[in-house]
């Protein structure tokens, strides 16, 4: 199957084989209040696509050990903890010990959890960064766990490459677990459903112009509860068909406050500095560089392997009573319950390889009024 876009990840994780659930609810869900005046933000952020899969990989450059770790498409935040395992491992070969100090450049998802891995194998961690949060590509993630989104191409993705991302999703996911629970909530479990105009057998069309995905979400079947098809009284929204599923979900703004606080608490050091050359490395005290920049990568380094994909979101104004998420296949659109506000996520026709910052109103509000006409 191709995996063009998160509708189609998140409806076709629903036909995997997993737990049996009964989702029978004993209230229908509260309408979400869809107006274009409860519009209170728009983000845009740059998702770092790389065809071949995340740079993870260390060179010797200007006297340094330089490791990059970046280029995880959609799934800089699922993949995170899983992956930063892998550059720790990188540091570790290098003879590098705790105790002793290393560089993080990038305060995104993959520095951030670049940086606490480090610290809680026994590094001392200076970061580095020319934004941090909320000032940073990663601000503007949609928050979905979806650690298979947009994160290799069909052909690059080999058996060993596969065994290697499943090993990093689940050890993602297991960190992601030791989040659920506290009380600023940045990781929580939702339910949800996926609405249709069409059948769910039939076949989503893909974006224009970009690759074909593999099918990677079988492999990690058992990590995502199966859905149940619902009939047209178990539901309120004004489509025939529609499925419940549970989903994993990021509250991406407290998620970042708590990991920057755990990195202060542990000792780490927040330094905010541009980096425009790769000579640059050459100038930091520390002997290790750990390279998180994510789409930043591209001018740094130069690297022609990346391609910048565009992703807009809106907030509409938070309704603590709805706990649900919301995905219209085919059409575009998935509604996220975070506590910052209802989060509206929507693609442009041409958002593969544009790097195009530039908030577009329009393309939020036809999504909020796309998701008005389903109630």
């Amino acid at each position: 199957m191709q995996r063009r876009h998160l509708l189609a990840a998140s409806s076709a994780a629903l036909a995997l084989p997993g737990y049996s659930l009964d989702f029978a609810a004993p209230n229908p869900p509260a309408a979400m209040r869809a107006s274009v005046d409860r519009i209170v933000d728009i983000a845009v952020g740059i998702r770092p696509f790389r065809a071949q899969g995340p740079r993870i990989e260390a060179e010797k450059r200007f006297g340094k050990t330089v490791v990059h770790h970046y280029g995880h498409g959609g799934s800089g935040w699922s993949l995170s903890w899983g992956s930063a395992q892998r550059a720790l491992a990188l540091i570790q070969s290098r003879g590098v010990r705790p105790g002793e100090r290393i560089a993080v450049i990038g305060c995104g998802a993959i520095g951030l959890t670049t940086a606490r891995t480090a610290q809680q194998a026994g590094y001392k961690v200076r970061l580095y960064a020319k934004d941090r949060p909320p000032r940073v590509h990663s601000s503007a993630a949609t928050g979905l766990w979806t650690p298979d989104s947009r994160i290799i191409t069909s052909e690059n993705a080999s058996e060993a490459w596969t065994t290697d991302w499943e090993a990093m999703a689940r050890a993602s996911f297991k960190v992601h677990q030791s989040y659920l629970g506290l009380p600023s909530g940045p990781v929580e479990w939702h339910d949800g459903y996926v609405v249709a105009d069409e059948d769910f057998d039939q076949a989503l069309p893909g974006h224009i112009g970009e690759p074909d995905y593999p099918e990677l979400s079988s492999r990690i079947a058992d990590l995502r509860p199966q859905g149940k098809a619902l009939s047209a009284a178990e539901h309120p929204f004004r489509k025939p068909h529609a499925r419940r599923f549970t989903q994993l979900i990021f509250n991406i703004p407290a998620y970042q406050r708590l990991l920057l606080d755990d990195f202060a608490r542990d000792g780490g050091e927040l330094v905010q500095r541009e980096f425009r050359q790769p000579r640059d490395f050459a100038r930091l005290p520390e002997r290790v560089v750990v390279n998180c920049t994510g789409d930043g990568a591209r001018k740094l380094l130069g690297d022609t392997s990346m391609t910048p994909v565009r992703g807009q979101t809106a907030r509409l104004i938070p309704q603590p009573e709805v706990d649900y998420a919301l995905i219209y296949r085919g059409q575009n659109l998935v509604v996220l319950p975070r506590r910052d506000g209802l989060l509206v996520a929507a693609m442009g026709e041409h958002d593969f390889g544009n790097d195009d910052l530039r908030p577009d109103r329009a393309q939020s509000e036809a999504a909020v009024q796309r998701l008005a006409g389903l109630f």
